[in-house]
């Protein structure tokens, strides 16, 4: 399985960007896919989720209301619109499939792809 992440760039604080996630080399209509995020000196976390069904999405207190995620399984591909940025620095965005301990739960378990190149995001005041 392959994973390639695209679409990251610089944008001012209250802009927009706009994610993709393409997975290559499984079934990707039954894979949930999460976004992560990884800052400098910190731990990756996810910042949204998606059930591979649709119906389930889940995301982060610091981004709820602000990013929304998706995906298109004709094109094997995950989305996460970002709009009302704020400043932060520089950041890496990575997908992968995820697994929860409970069923419809956020990403709590493990990731199963070996991870991508991701891509680079900064916010600017």
């Amino acid at each position: 399985v392959q994973v390639e992440e695209s679409g990251g760039g610089l944008v001012q604080a209250g802009g927009s960007l706009r994610l993709s996630c393409v997975v290559s080399g499984n079934t990707f209509r039954t894979t949930s896919i999460a976004w992560y995020l990884q800052v400098p000196g910190k731990e990756r976390e996810w910042v949204a989720a998606i059930g591979w069904y649709g119906s389930i999405i889940h995301y982060a207190d610091s981004v709820k209301g602000r990013f929304t995620i998706s995906k298109d399984d004709a094109k094997n591909t995950a989305f996460l619109q970002m709009n009302s940025r704020k400043p932060g620095g520089k950041a890496i965005y990575s997908c992968n499939e995820y697994f929860s301990d409970t069923p419809g739960g956020p990403p709590d378990r493990y990731e199963n792809f070996d991870w991508g190149q991701g891509t680079q995001d900064t916010v600017s005041p």
